[in-house]
């Protein structure tokens, strides 16, 4: 697969959930309305979606939200993706609040790395 510009294109970002327990002013306003859940991607379409994208020559993929980890069975969900024929990086970017808990059934279920994002130093913010 490629883009307009004839570069390869070989990796998905899938947004698992755009609910956060944090309340970062750029990214959740107090205004925000979340997606019924519902209306969010199910794992069987998240699965679809990857297995499509692998068979495209998609070998990275990149879990997202919100917090990717407070989407109920994400470690399970993380182990369907890493046993999808081609997929050969997965990462994931979080806040790291869940890490302590996460990480290493994570790690196990398949996720190569995972990317923390640090946006204040400052306990107050």
């Amino acid at each position: 697969m490629h883009d307009s510009y004839g570069r390869r294109v070989n990796y998905l970002r899938i947004s698992l959930t755009d609910v956060c327990n944090l309340r970062c002013v750029y990214c959740m306003p107090e205004q925000m309305q979340f997606q019924p859940r519902h209306e969010l991607m199910s794992d069987e379409e998240v699965l679809f979606l990857v297995r499509v994208g692998a068979s495209l020559g998609v070998n990275k993929i990149r879990l997202t939200g919100g917090e990717p980890t407070i989407r109920p069975g994400v470690v399970d969900l993380v182990r369907e993706i890493a046993a999808v024929p081609g997929i050969e990086d997965l990462a994931m970017t979080t806040n790291a609040l869940l890490l302590d808990k996460l990480a290493k059934p994570l790690a196990d279920a398949g996720m190569t790395r995972v990317n923390v994002s640090i946006d204040t130093l400052d306990p107050e913010k």
